[in-house]
């Protein structure tokens, strides 16, 4: 089968194929997205997906309210765990970031409507041909940025917005010739019959 030519391993496909650009709503997995994008920044996909089990092992399931109370105990036995990316500054992140998504939810109901609230609560579906057609970065990612970070957040950079935008379902950006692209239209179509 034809698919984005970033995914090459098995672990990658089995990503690609079941959960890459699929919506996201749940509050957890869009932390847990944060987070891995978070610690992305500078390595490769392939690295994150190998250590995504150490990651939720370490930071409760992913769960934000647990995260929140972590100290620096906690930061210090991850910084010892060897199946994280052992970077003290995006591990703080991940705490920090548990903190504003309590806040988020607090102000908002849940990090679900804020997040898709700031991309128009809808997935915008691209049409890239190529690998090279698709950007780092766009005005949508930009705004994301700047909004999380006026909300607590770290490690959301315009391009780790971006990717976690990808991640999350925001944006389809499977190439057109990937069938995965237009899987999109018919699980969304099934989704609307189902409801």
């Amino acid at each position: 089968m034809p698919r984005c030519p970033w995914a090459r391993s098995e672990r990658a496909i089995l990503y690609h194929d079941t959960e890459w650009g699929v919506p996201e709503h749940d509050d957890c997995k869009l932390y847990e997205f944060l987070v891995l994008e978070g610690a992305q920044a500078g390595l490769s996909w392939e690295t994150i997906l190998t250590k995504r089990k150490a990651y939720q092992k370490a930071l409760a399931g992913f769960d934000p309210k647990q995260v929140a109370h972590f100290g620096n105990r906690e930061i210090n036995r991850m910084m010892s765990n060897a199946g994280l990316v052992r970077n003290r500054l995006k591990l703080e992140s991940a705490v920090r970031n548990a903190q504003a998504v309590l806040e988020v939810q607090r102000e908002f109901g849940s990090l679900d409507s804020y997040l898709w609230g700031l991309v128009g609560g809808q997935p915008t579906v691209n049409h890239w041909p190529k690998p090279t057609d698709v950007p780092a970065s766009t005005a949508d990612s930009k705004a994301m940025s700047k909004a999380l970070k006026s909300m607590g957040f770290s490690f959301v950079g315009p391009t780790i917005c971006y990717a976690f935008m990808q991640a999350v379902g925001m944006v389809n950006d499977h190439l057109v010739d990937c069938p995965r692209h237009a899987a999109f239209y018919r699980e969304r179509q099934k989704r609307r019959f189902d409801t």
